[in-house]
């Protein structure tokens, strides 16, 4: 009898490999849409906002992590195809996600990471995520981002444990990428662009939630908490 985790084994550098061109290309495409921001000319920096430029800083940085954990996964040994198939998935529409908002900053030639992460959210609440000259060296400065030891941890991994840690670093991490959508949705400072690239985010990463919920599930653990 073939085993689940048989049917899905295949060179791990088939599915990266390809992404990875899809990433360039990506990325290029991102810098052209840099340029339907705004109607006005490069050197009219206004048109983002704070919280525009600090959304696609920190979200950016947001998805490099999450992008680096479903690479983990595909590297992995044993791994269910359907955990493939999601890990897949979160490449090709992180990819895209970032190389747009990394395509507005090389637009307006502004910086790709910020110097105070998390600032434009927490302007107005002291107690959102940010950063904090009393954090630990391995505390995260953004909500739901692992830790070092998380990641090494994955990568030790394979099969069932690897699904299973998989899906709750990225559970977590989708719960944290939601709050920050919705806070820049919500900012009055946020442009049309960044409310409606947030509200995708939202629709999108909250149904990747329930999906990896009920694989979770089936696994028999529970999530993370938050």
């Amino acid at each position: 009898m073939t085993d689940r985790h048989d049917a899905g084994r295949r060179p791990a550098w088939l599915p990266i490999a390809g992404l990875a061109s899809l990433a360039v290309l990506l990325v290029a495409i991102g810098v052209v849409a840099g340029s339907a921001w705004s109607p006005g000319s490069r050197d009219d920096v206004k048109a983002m906002s704070a919280t525009d430029i600090g959304f696609a800083q920190d979200m950016s940085a947001h998805h490099d992590q999450a992008l680096l954990m479903a690479r983990t996964i595909l590297a992995a040994p044993d791994v269910d195809p359907t955990i493939r198939g999601l890990a897949d998935q979160l490449v090709v529409a992180q990819s895209a996600e970032s190389a747009t908002m990394r395509g507005w900053l090389q637009f307006f030639e502004l910086p790709l990471t910020s110097d105070s992460p998390m600032s434009w959210m927490s302007h107005d609440d002291p107690h959102a995520h940010g950063h904090s000259s009393g954090a630990m060296p391995d505390t995260p400065l953004m909500p739901g981002m692992a830790s070092t030891d998380e990641l090494g941890r994955l990568a030790t991994l394979r099969g069932d444990e690897a699904e299973k840690l998989f899906l709750q670093l990225m559970i977590r991490h989708h719960r944290g990428g939601l709050e920050m959508a919705q806070a820049a949705y919500n900012d009055d400072r946020s442009g049309s662009a960044t409310k409606q690239l947030a509200l995708n985010m939202l629709g999108d990463q909250g149904n990747e939630i329930g999906q990896m919920s009920m694989l979770l599930k089936e696994r028999g653990a529970e999530p993370l908490p938050t």
